[in-house]
């Protein structure tokens, strides 16, 4: 039997998107497990056991105090030695909306991770600019060179979904650092891929500099606001029965079932990025 890339999704009270990033790790390959973070408290599960750890979106302890402030300081707390040693061994992180907003408050992204650092918290994401809770359809600049992001399109189109998405620094040479070390993933722009410049609705938080996403200094953990399990079929896509062809121009995942009076399933945009981090397992740790 040969050996399997393993996922570790984790879940915990108020998470709502593990069954969809469940699916898109499965369906690019993968072995998932969706486990609830009290069994990693408990020792019944060990991070160690798997390749890529993934923080999906919702709305994690009902975001009291923050968003994903409650299960990154458990993250940072309770299982700081296990995080540390899992990016040591070069494993995968990603975590999205308020996985993005749990890494940050846990300071795990940017990095470097310390477990026990004082002032562990380089940048925050908080509330949108526009002040409401924000659903939509988002254009995204792919940038930088990490894992998560090598083969993807310039532009790519993922819905967004949260209240406390605004990207922000916490002083402007962590900024700065972060765009010359490559770290910034991904951008808010325009249809035609020019910058937001942070006009709404274009940038749909307010985030700094249009940050949707970044990685830290080895590109190996990402961490963004928007959706790309909501748009790994290229069915998901809001008007796809007018589009010519998959975004991807890719095939059907292995089992994925077509809706009813469609031939042929094929990838959306966000379906390279789970499709990277499997890849990077095979090659580089099985």
């Amino acid at each position: 039997m040969s050996a399997k890339v393993r996922v570790l999704v984790l879940r915990t009270a108020g998470t709502n998107c593990n069954v969809e990033t469940a699916f898109a790790f499965e369906q690019s390959g993968a072995c998932v497990d969706e486990v609830h973070l009290e069994k990693l408290f408990s020792g019944k599960v060990k991070m160690a056991d798997y390749h890529i750890m993934a923080l999906p979106g919702g709305f994690s302890y009902g975001d009291d105090i923050a968003s994903g402030r409650i299960f990154a300081n458990e993250m940072r707390l309770r299982l700081g030695r296990d995080i540390e040693h899992f990016i040591q061994d070069k494993k995968l992180i990603i975590g999205i909306c308020n996985g993005f907003q749990i890494l940050v408050k846990a300071g795990i992204l940017p990095g470097p991770f310390v477990p026990d650092a004082q002032d562990h918290q380089a940048v925050t994401l908080t509330h949108n600019d526009c002040g409401k809770f924000e659903s939509r359809w988002t254009h995204l600049k792919v940038e930088g060179k990490g894992v998560w992001t090598e083969g993807l399109q310039d532009v790519i189109y993922v819905p967004v979904a949260h209240g406390e998405g605004k990207f922000v620094p916490l002083r402007q040479d962590i900024m700065a650092a972060l765009k010359a070390g490559g770290q910034v993933a991904f951008r808010y722009v325009r249809a035609d891929g020019t910058p937001a410049h942070g006009a709404y609705p274009e940038n749909p938080n307010g985030a700094i500099d249009d940050v949707a996403g970044i990685t830290d200094a080895t590109g190996r953990i990402l961490g963004l606001m928007p959706h790309p399990e909501r748009h790994f079929l290229f069915t998901q896509h809001p008007f796809w029965t007018r589009l010519a062809k998959s975004p991807q121009g890719a095939k059907s995942p292995k089992g994925a079932k077509s809706p009813k009076g469609e031939k042929k399933s094929r990838l959306g945009d966000g379906a390279k990025v789970f499709e990277n981090g499997v890849n990077y397992v095979k090659k580089n740790l099985l």
